[in-house]
């Protein structure tokens, strides 16, 4: 009956969780707010400047933000995203703005409305309406107008006296908003069919109204916005863009129909192997992989963060760390189960012996992440933050998760004796009368001499650096704007592109360059560079005629030369703490010659992806950082459950007193891992692989570096971390003489060469 009871008990909960996920999945995923890259939209950094040239304080940079905020509610704009960078920064984003031309002219101009005469003298200023009386309306002829109610109509009486007074034609009341002293003259304006006046009415009598209506070739749209910005008051500052970019809503579109098709397929393939593999494990691995990923997106919601392609990667790369944890675990309860331990007992042996290497792990996956999150910006924050969550929620899943569900069918007493249902062939298993210890079980990998032919890995790889080398020497790397400063104009069409069609229509439009590349399934889109960066009114000019040509709406972004050196080292710190980081962890919690192998095989993975970068010049932007840093990740995840490995089989040894020893434990903790190693990398493979055949082209760069960097990070844990700690190690060995196992774990504390944790 008690039997009974847990399998009964795990239905249930399967069958809660099931109902749980498919009835409120839909209801979350709806309500996660979307990015700029997902639904189209624009985002703009805005440096900061006083009118009267004092300093920027954080007062004025609060009382700015309000006034954008009121200006962007006359947007109808839902969810706007506003935040205060450094000192003097203001960073905007507004997702799912339709006319993004009007929407950025509506925020960055400063709306100091005045009244002028003829010659430009100041006659009446902003400061003289009434806070909130605007209003867009219409005359008597249906034609749209903004009405300014005054507080002081006397003022404004004679005001028009005096114009009324003046031969015509220069009888006008000029209405400017933001005239620039010195800059701006009605004389000139006048002549043009485009002026940058409001409006000029003339004015033949004196006028008592309390109110002033402004008329002109306004539409509906244009009076209300006019109106809005109005009443929203004058910025307290001048704002000047150093970076934006905007997406087109096709663009959002496609990407997140393509990059969800990615994801489903590349989930899919992974529980699929998961489900072959571990047979019975395998199922648990589903339920919880399939809740993980439930429970990312519900966290992602209640914190209100932004989903963007780069978050959408985040969320498959933390099926494979979640996979990795289960692997590591069914491979340890495996184990157990070769040497002739029950099923129960291999279980809660397995488990216990595999939670240190998920928690090492984690940590230093966890460490990068939150440097990425530090230095990142705007998308990559978002990639970091979901990668946070993932490292999280995955330790919950898939250590306690599994380990709950599981449990209740090893209790139950079904499976003893049933090792097929973990994958396990039964000419494999061995009595315990045999009295093997792990480190004698036979492998798959017992052939490999990994310790005996390190000089020829490491030969290999200075081989295939000073390649690479020469590659970066020759081709250099190809900077994208965020490095290198300038814009980036993307242009989607319906039909195939070519080279010269690009150029032409360019050309044509007065924007040239021959930094045009052809991308996309179906060559459609074509990516245009430019050394400069444009202004707004160029990106809105390029938009229209790009639109009237293609169809479609182009994507421009533009990174000032500030930006772009500031964006390149925060880059360079990001990766140099992160690797601090790393190397401090792995010191304390091994010993420091682990740590300097860490880190040295994490140089070694970066380094490869950017050398395979400067050979296929592919762009290297802000999000191959970020990539740089995952893998960075992912590749001390590996390395950590090989030096733990390493650690705990030098522990079932009491002294060490020969090279040969310290090669044995290499090489028998090297075949113990690769199983694991080679499931893991081909399960997080499997989903980048489908981020490169289905998921959106502006992540295919950030697919590929992952890729090498996950081939790359696989062969330096193996080939080369290991072995590096090993010709240490013998340094210490010629040094001190034989090891005492026992004696060192007995004399270990906090800080020292190998402390006990």
């Amino acid at each position: 009956m008690k039997a009974r009871g847990r399998i009964i008990a795990f239905f249930l909960l399967v069958i809660v969780l099931i109902g749980i996920i498919g009835t409120t999945s839909l209801p979350i995923a709806k309500d996660i707010r979307l990015g700029l890259d997902l639904q189209g939209g624009f985002e703009v950094l805005y440096e900061v400047e006083t009118l009267d040239g004092k300093e920027v304080t954080e007062k004025v940079l609060t009382d700015t933000t309000d006034a954008l905020m009121n200006r962007i509610n006359v947007l109808g704009v839902s969810e706007p995203v506003i935040q205060i960078e450094g000192d003097n920064r203001i960073r905007v984003q507004l997702a799912g703005v339709e006319d993004q031309s009007s929407a950025r002219e509506l925020l960055s101009t400063e709306a100091n409305l005045t009244f002028r005469d003829a010659q430009d003298n100041l006659l009446l200023s902003g400061n003289d309406l009434k806070q909130g009386g605007a209003t867009g309306t219409f005359d008597q002829n249906g034609n749209p107008i903004v009405t300014l109610e005054l507080n002081d109509p006397g003022k404004f009486a004679e005001v028009t006296e005096e114009v009324s007074q003046m031969p015509a034609p220069d009888n006008v009341l000029v209405i400017w908003l933001d005239f620039e002293e010195g800059v701006d003259s009605f004389a000139e304006e006048r002549m043009k069919a485009d002026p940058k006046f409001v409006s000029a009415p003339s004015v033949q009598q004196r006028i008592s109204s309390p109110s002033v209506e402004i008329s002109g070739a306004f539409t509906v749209e244009e009076t209300q916005n006019l109106a809005g910005i109005l009443n929203a008051g004058a910025l307290p500052v001048s704002l000047t863009e150093i970076y934006s970019t905007s997406v087109g809503a096709q663009f959002g579109e496609q990407a997140l129909d393509q990059t969800i098709v990615a994801a489903a397929v590349g989930i899919s393939l992974v529980l699929l192997f998961m489900l072959v593999y571990y047979r019975l494990p395998g199922m648990v691995a589903v339920v919880t992989l399939s809740t993980y990923v439930y429970l990312i997106l519900l966290v992602f919601e209640w914190i209100g963060g932004v989903l963007t392609l780069p978050g959408i990667a985040a969320i498959m790369l933390g099926v494979g760390m979640a996979v990795d944890a289960n692997i590591i675990t069914y491979e340890r309860i495996r184990e157990e189960m070769r040497v002739g331990k029950s099923v129960q007992e291999a279980f809660k042996v397995g488990a216990r012996s595999s939670f240190s290497a998920i928690i090492d792990a984690n940590i230093t996956t966890l460490l990068a992440a939150i440097v990425l999150f530090y230095f990142g910006t705007s998308s990559v924050k978002g990639f970091a933050t979901l990668l946070i969550i993932s490292i999280l929620v995955s330790f919950l899943t898939a250590v306690w998760g599994s380990r709950l569900l599981l449990g209740l069918w090893v209790h139950s007493g079904v499976l003893d004796n049933k090792f097929g249902l973990f994958g396990l062939k039964k000419s494999t298993i061995h009595a315990r009368e045999e009295g093997l210890e792990i480190t004698d079980l036979s492998t798959r990998f017992d052939r490999f001499d990994f310790a005996g032919h390190r000089n020829k890995f490491f030969l290999a790889s200075i081989v295939l650096i000073i390649a690479g080398m020469a590659v970066i020497g020759v081709f250099r790397l190809n900077l994208g704007i965020d490095f290198s400063s300038g814009t980036r104009v993307e242009i989607a069409s319906e039909a195939a592109l070519s080279k010269e069609e690009v150029q032409t229509f360019l050309d044509g439009a007065g924007y040239e360059t021959e930094d045009i590349v052809i991308s996309g399934d179906a060559s459609n889109i074509g990516v245009a560079r430019f050394n400069e960066e444009f202004s707004q009114e160029e990106i809105n000019s390029l938009k229209a005629v790009a639109a009237e040509e293609f169809g479609a709406e182009p994507n421009i972004s533009t990174v000032s030369p500030t930006v772009g050196q500031e964006l390149a080292k925060n880059a360079l710190y990001a990766l140099a703490i992160a690797a601090l980081g790393i190397i401090i962890y792995v010191a304390f919690r091994f010993e420091w010659r682990m740590g300097v192998a860490s880190v040295v095989a994490l140089i070694h993975d970066a380094f490869f992806i950017v050398a395979v970068f400067s050979l296929l010049r592919l762009e290297v932007d802000i999000t191959f950082i970020a990539a740089v840093l995952t893998i960075v990740g992912y590749s001390i995840n590996d390395t950590i459950v090989t030096f733990d490995r390493i650690r705990e089989n030098m522990k079932r040894m009491k002294k060490i007193d020969s090279f040969e020893q310290l090669e044995k434990v290499v090489n028998v903790s090297l075949r113990q891992t690769l199983g694991r190693s080679v499931n893991t990398v081909l399960t997080v493979v499997l989903v980048v692989i489908a981020l490169l055949i289905f998921g959106a082209p502006s992540i295919t760069n950030f697919s590929i570096a992952l890729l090498i960097g996950l081939i790359a990070g696989t062969y330096s844990s193996i080939f080369i971390a290991a072995q590096l700690w090993l010709v240490l190690k013998k340094g210490e060995l010629k040094k001190k003489g034989p090891i005492d196992i026992e004696k060192k774990e007995q004399e270990s504390k906090w800080g020292s060469d190998e402390p006990v944790v």
